[in-house]
């Protein structure tokens, strides 16, 4: 399986302004500029995307080892934190809030850091990983 996006950038990389489009089309010429990486300004960042990517991958691969298990998540909600220093991604921060009936907080906690070690986003990332969850 091949998934494909498209970048397009016009101008110089402070002045300068682009868009993002997905193969799905989710994303649609999608801007994303200077002033939407590093400041406030309208439109994505790769930053954001990476911690949506990472957020998602992350939650289905906790759900698969979940049910392998034999438990079926209620929900899995998880936030991703990506952090951008010194021109690089330094960290990604999961939070997730789960409920999972029947589980046991032992278990769960050793199939969250089997998620957080094998998701294939984590695998991808050359960063820092960690993972804070709360169970109900």
């Amino acid at each position: 399986m091949i998934r494909r996006a498209t970048a397009v950038w016009n101008g110089s990389g402070k002045e300068g302004k682009g868009h993002l489009t997905t193969q799905s089309s989710v994303l649609n010429e999608t801007q994303y500029s200077y002033l939407s990486r590093f400041e406030e300004g309208i439109g994505t960042n790769p930053e954001e995307l990476i911690a949506a990517a990472h957020a998602g991958c992350f939650s289905m691969k906790l759900s698969f080892l979940l049910s392998g298990a034999g438990f079926v998540p209620d929900e899995l909600h998880t936030t991703c934190h990506i952090t951008l220093e010194g021109g690089a991604i330094t960290s990604s921060r999961l939070v997730l809030t789960a409920c999972v009936p029947g589980i046991d907080a032992e278990k769960f906690g050793e199939l969250v850091k089997e998620a957080e070690t094998n998701c294939p986003v984590s695998k991808l990332l050359n960063t820092t990983i960690s993972t804070e969850y709360t169970l109900s």
